[in-house]
């Protein structure tokens, strides 16, 4: 097996990190990126690049993992009448929904700054 070449599944244990190389859910490096920022700043952005023109509303930051995630981004899609998906601690809604997302979030008791343009 050539130098470069990394395992990233096994069949004792399913897919492999290819960084820290535990499997995918005892990874290090997952339950690292997911602790938040270091300010403790919710960081609400707009993007649109790769997704086949549809604009997404990104929420980084939140320092959650798991059901907490998954219950807050629920609460977040119905608060905008979206849909969207929960994953690697950060939170993505269906369409441009910057201002009601910052707004939910400020009424929760977060600190929450808008990124990007």
């Amino acid at each position: 097996m050539p130098a470069d070449s990394s395992l990233v599944y096994s069949t004792d244990s399913g897919r492999v990190c290819p960084d820290c190389r535990q499997p995918v859910l005892q990874c290090l490096c997952r339950a690292a990126a997911v602790s938040g920022t270091p300010d403790g700043v919710v960081k609400v952005s707009r993007e649109k690049q790769g997704r086949g023109g549809k604009t997404v509303t990104v929420v980084r930051g939140l320092g959650l993992a798991g059901d907490e995630l998954t219950g807050l981004a629920k609460g977040l899609k119905a608060a905008c009448g979206s849909g969207g998906t929960a994953k690697d601690g950060v939170v993505e809604i269906q369409g441009d929904h910057v201002e009601k997302v910052i707004g939910w979030l400020q009424q929760r008791g977060r600190t929450v700054r808008r990124a990007g343009g």
